[in-house]
């Protein structure tokens, strides 16, 4: 089995300081720490009143890492235009889960995987990673159960590394990189637990 060199510490000691890593062409690793910087405010976020009636209805299983490596393998499958989550990204990823650092929110429909989405946990702070879904609103209401988990668990920040308009959707910003460091430093003096 070849080694990645995606080690753990290597990755939690970027996260501290903001960085995160995403594959690129020909397998090689990029670091980045984008400025401005998406995150999504606990305080601000906002369930359309569309999906508050799904999530109402109940038609969606929320799991806590029951498959892991397979959300990560859906999140890859999921792009169209190739994929930043390259094996080494899942063999990283999957030992930082393995530790109790990075996490799944999954929505399951009769017994199936269909939804879902995976991040890294450090203090108060939840980098989120990556989503799919097979299912219309399944990974939107995984999000949703996310940010539950994190009010409910004291979290400070939930990093979505840019913005996009599907995440401005739920009060998605962006701040500055400055901003962004300031937020994360508090977070991580945080001991807030994910499960």
């Amino acid at each position: 089995m070849r080694q990645t060199s995606l080690d753990p510490s290597l990755l939690v000691r970027a996260y501290r300081e903001g960085i995160f890593p995403m594959a690129l062409e020909h397998g090689e690793i990029g670091w980045f720490s984008p400025d401005p910087r998406g995150i999504l405010p606990l305080d601000g976020f906002h369930v359309p009143s569309r999906l508050a009636r799904v999530v109402r209805q109940g038609r969606f299983q929320i799991a806590i890492d029951r498959d892991f490596g397979r959300v990560m393998r859906e999140c890859a499958a999921d792009r169209e235009e190739g994929t930043w989550i390259s094996g080494d990204i899942v063999e990283a990823y999957g030992a930082l889960h393995r530790l109790g650092l990075a996490h799944s929110v999954e929505a399951w429909l009769d017994g199936d995987l269909v939804g879902g989405l995976y991040g890294v946990h450090l203090g108060g702070a939840f980098f989120g990673e990556s989503m799919f879904h097979r299912v219309t609103d399944a990974s939107k209401v995984a999000l949703v159960a996310l940010v539950d988990r994190l009010t409910r668990h004291g979290f400070r920040l939930l990093d979505v590394q840019w913005t996009t308009p599907h995440l401005e959707r739920f009060g998605a910003i962006a701040v500055s990189r400055r901003e962004y460091l300031r937020r994360l430093r508090q977070a991580l003096t945080m001991d807030c637990r994910f499960l």
